[in-house]
């Protein structure tokens, strides 16, 4: 089998070592299978999609609708590489699936308008299959009502008409949508568990997502509901793409 490709922009070590440790849980893969590029790093080089099965692209502390020149230099290089990638692949339709930062990535590239009307605090929302999102080959293991954990300072309030809707939310309307066959991104982080999720809120508890005196209200928010259906769409999509 060709392996996967999962694309990591977390600068912090234990979540981003933690994040790859929960792709390769949910996928299944092992770790030759699943090959890690930190991208924040340094320069993402040449990617020959044929050398791969699938790309995923992990969460991150970027934001895509923050003005450029608030922008590090760091991420106009990876948002400017993932653009570039996104050509092929859409042009291609090459299987991606983005997780959170996917609806930055793959939003961005096909003009959704992305702002911060539909920010979400971190926590556990529940979300809906769409008519599509029912008939979608990956969300086919899950209920048509499931819970994810979300935390977001921007969201897509504009879907372009070349994508499709498949999973919606009261608070935040697009939650995960698909462009061609097989170009996802989601908005909820199907490679969450508690643990994962509270070692995040603990790494960037100084990144504005809550307020300084809200850290352990945080950490309540995301055990209000178990989630259990999520990590499915990762060994989904390892199921329909693994070649």
């Amino acid at each position: 089998m060709k392996p996967f490709l999962l694309l990591a922009t977390r600068a912090e070590d234990l979540p981003a070592d933690e994040e790859y440790a929960l792709f390769l849980r949910f996928t299944g893969l092992r770790e030759e299978e699943l090959v890690r590029v930190r991208m924040e790093a340094g320069p993402l080089g040449a990617i020959d999609l044929d050398d791969y099965s699938g790309i995923f692209v992990g969460g991150g502390p970027f934001n895509a609708s923050d003005p450029v020149e608030r922008k590090s230099a760091v991420q106009r290089r990876v948002e400017a590489e993932i653009s570039a990638l996104l050509d092929e692949v859409v042009a291609r339709d090459f299987p991606f699936l983005g997780a959170c930062y996917g609806v930055g990535t793959v939003g961005a590239h096909q003009g959704a308008v992305i702002d911060g009307t539909y920010r979400e605090p971190i926590s556990v929302v529940e979300v809906e299959k769409t008519a599509a999102g029912r008939i979608d080959p990956l969300l086919a293991g899950l209920p048509d009502e499931f819970a994810a954990y979300v935390g977001h300072k921007e969201a897509i309030s504009r879907l372009p008409d070349a994508a499709t809707l498949l999973v919606r939310g009261d608070t935040c309307p697009v939650q995960m949508f698909r462009v061609g066959e097989n170009v996802y991104a989601t908005q909820f982080h199907p490679e969450c568990d508690v643990e994962g999720i509270s070692t995040r809120i603990r790494a960037y508890a100084g990144y504005g997502y809550f307020g300084p005196d809200e850290l352990d209200l945080t950490l309540d928010a995301v055990r209000r509901l178990p989630v259990v259906h999520t990590g499915g769409i990762l060994r989904a999509f390892v199921e329909r793409y693994a070649r």
